[in-house]
């Protein structure tokens, strides 16, 4: 028998034993002898030995069930983002073009990555903002079918979708209650919160599957052999093939979430509405609904690692894949009322206010109404029935209005306002940043119009000024403290006014002058996203500052003169125009001048070019936490000694930097031989 048949078997063993043990214990009606039993146990015990597989739902073991105090950060050094979506079948088809496409399933769960070295799992997280999740590894040692061992050497990190089967879900739902009191409605729900539990016997009771759908960290593959598991000869992994790294994945013990393999040829006279993919697409979904696999749509990826690498991603989503979703459930309700909310740039923000349905678990009462256009294009008024959906299962919408041809109702409130809610302004309409004609309040000392930018400017993602929170900010503005952001820098003059207001003792205000000053040393990303420039956020800024070199008089100087941003990566028209546009007025010129001048910038070491430099073109990885590095700056500081951060020790690394409790990543460099320097040694022979 192949070892790939072996692995199969202990598989099957798992699931014999686990029901065997189930009639025994909970049914009472073995049907089975003890001896039997006994026997079938020690057959899977050597081949658990002899294959180097072991499930976390094993007879053989007994895992425990920790308890931790808190879920520690995780820092995703390769960013677990999101997919672009869509639901029209003509984009799949344009996004496959002629390339070998994956059709996968797009499991309703909770994104999840493991972590092994050796063949042991070590870590397991959540994939959180995609740049730091939180460590759930004690969780993800009791989920029904993770792999705790495999037979497989060196780093690898996978991820995949931590779910609940229907049926299971349906038992769930009569146990669990939720901190509300009431059952879970949603299986997604259930999961996430099941998957973040500090109690992992909380979380085993939930039932929680794991479906591997990708290979993040795959470099321990590169010579790797695998089974193959239809015939008894030993292959080499394709580390340029996705579906060739899942059939491993599979082959090591791993349920690897269903998909197809698809390819179509088409030239320029084919119709790129084919619809030869839809046999594809309603087998995966037949498959899902016969298994009881909750999915909310299908995932389509390309086969081919090098070119989808080659494609790069945005800020939010690799460009190599693509989340088909299905129609989303709608329920009809009666619209109430309209509220209008004055955002920071003046525009003002409908929403509409209806009777509370349920849609996809979860109770909706409102949604955005997005603009006058899309108000008059569903003739809307108050007391109408309206069709309200959850588009992507996310976002409420009001999908269409029932009572479209009903006359407007004598003295009936008007939906759309003719002066400012807050400060009775006479209301202009003109386009907004998508070209789509909205209503603005003009006045710039619009009092909720000056709190949303000033919540903007303290935000995390901006300043991050901890202590300035909206109804702190609303009294500041109101006992005229604060007019334009930089005043923000002069509250500490203030001591006596601030402290007399309630809520803010003498402790509380120098709190929030100690973070208002910690907050002047912050990166240029940070000060530019703060500047509210309109289509600048974190991937955008990032892109800026680097293309040039952090320096903020030259990303100025670009901006006041006619340089074209389209030529930076990702950079559009229309961010173009609204850099040029925001230069353009004076008080924004003078905002960026007087507050950067109050900021202390950490700028990123840019590359080095020393010939002497031990560290170009080498690989290095740094492992550990070290006294003057965080991970992120240590590993800057590598590239900018012109040498590769690496996440992972093999044969080609070249340096390994440890720090304090260094762990499997010293111990591999020890074995293979590979140069270990202290962050001492490091920092002496590096010259910093």
């Amino acid at each position: 028998m192949t070892l790939s048949l072996k692995m199969t078997e202990v598989r099957s063993l798992v699931e014999s034993l686990n029901h065997h043990r189930h009639l025994y214990y909970n049914e009472n009606a073995p049907i089975i002898t003890d001896a039997e039993y006994d026997k079938l146990f020690d057959k899977l015990a050597a081949l658990e030995a002899e294959t180097g597989l072991l499930l976390s739902n094993s007879p053989t073991q007994s895992v425990g069930a920790p308890v931790v105090s808190s879920l520690a950060a995780v820092q995703h050094e390769i960013p677990l983002l999101s997919l672009d979506k869509t639901k029209d079948i003509g984009d799949v088809n344009k996004f496959i073009d002629n390339h070998v496409a994956l059709f996968m399933l797009k499991i309703d769960g909770l994104t999840v990555k493991l972590e092994y070295n050796n063949g042991e799992l070590f870590r397991a997280s959540t994939r959180g903002d995609g740049h730091k999740g939180e460590d759930i590894t004690h969780n993800a040692r009791v989920f029904s079918n993770v792999p705790l061992k495999i037979p497989h050497k060196g780093y690898l990190s996978i991820v995949g979708e931590a779910y609940i089967l229907d049926e299971d879900f349906k038992h769930l739902q009569t146990t669990i209650i939720g901190k509300d009191g009431k059952a879970y409605k949603n299986a997604r729900n259930l999961a996430a919160g099941s998957v973040r539990q500090l109690d992992a016997g909380e979380c085993a009771k939930r039932r929680i599957r794991f479906g591997a759908f990708g290979v993040l960290d795959g470099k321990s593959l590169e010579g790797v052999e695998a089974l193959d598991g239809h015939a008894t000869e030993i292959i080499a992994v394709d580390t340029n093939s996705k579906v060739a790294m899942l059939r491993y994945l599979q082959n090591s013990g791993f349920d690897v979430v269903h998909f197809w393999v698809f390819q179509t040829f088409l030239t320029e006279d084919d119709n790129k509405e084919d619809d030869s993919i839809m046999p594809v697409i309603k087998d995966l979904q037949t498959y899902a609904k016969e298994t009881g696999v909750p999915i909310d749509g299908l995932v389509v990826t390309y086969d081919d690692v090098e070119y989808s690498k080659s494609l790069g991603r945005t800020g939010h989503h690799y460009k190599d894949g693509l989340a088909l979703k299905f129609e989303d459930e709608a329920a009809e309700t009666i619209l109430r009322c309209v509220e209008w909310n004055v955002t920071r740039s003046g525009e003002l923000s409908p929403v509409a206010i209806f009777d509370t349905v349920e849609l996809d678990g979860t109770e909706v009462s409102r949604a955005s109404l997005h603009n006058v256009k899309f108000i008059e294009g569903l003739n809307l008024k108050l007391g109408d029935r309206v069709m309200v959906s959850k588009r992507n299962m996310i976002i409420p919408h009001i999908e269409a209005n029932i009572d479209i041809e009903s006359p407007q109702i004598l003295n009936s409130a008007p939906i759309i306002p003719e002066e400012c809610p807050c400060c009775k302004a006479t209301l202009v309409t003109i386009p907004n940043e998508d070209g789509e004609p909205a209503l603005f309040c003009e006045n710039k000392n619009c009092f909720d119009r000056k709190l949303r930018q000033f919540e903007h400017f303290v935000s995390r993602k901006a300043m991050d000024i901890s202590g300035l929170s909206t109804a702190a900010l609303r009294k500041f503005i109101e006992a005229e403290l604060l007019n334009e952001k930089a005043d923000i820098y002069d509250l500490q003059g203030n001591e006596n006014i601030i402290t007399s207001m309630e809520g803010f003792g003498k402790k509380a205000f120098d709190r929030l002058i100690k973070a208002i000053e910690e907050s002047r040393t912050t990166t240029m990303e940070k000060f530019i996203i703060s500047m509210d420039i309109p289509n600048l956020g974190r991937h955008a800024s990032a892109i800026l500052c680097k293309a040039f070199d952090y320096n903020l008089e030259n990303i100025k100087n670009a901006a006041t003169s006619e340089f074209d941003f389209t030529t930076l990566q990702d950079f559009g028209d229309t961010t173009n125009l609204n850099i040029h546009k925001w230069f353009q007025h004076e008080s924004n010129l003078k905002q960026w001048n007087r507050i950067s001048e109050l900021l202390t910038f950490e700028i990123p070491p840019l590359p080095t070019e020393v010939s002497d430099n031990p560290f170009s073109g080498k690989i290095v990885v740094a492992t550990g936490s070290f006294e003057t590095f965080t991970r992120d700056s240590i590993n800057e500081q590598i590239k900018a000694l012109g040498a590769k951060a690496s996440n992972s020790v093999s044969k080609k690394t070249n340096y390994v930097i440890i720090g304090d409790k260094a762990g499997s990543k010293k111990t591999k460099a020890e074995e293979l031989g590979i140069r270990i320097l202290t962050e001492v040694e490091f920092r002496e022979i590096a010259g910093i």
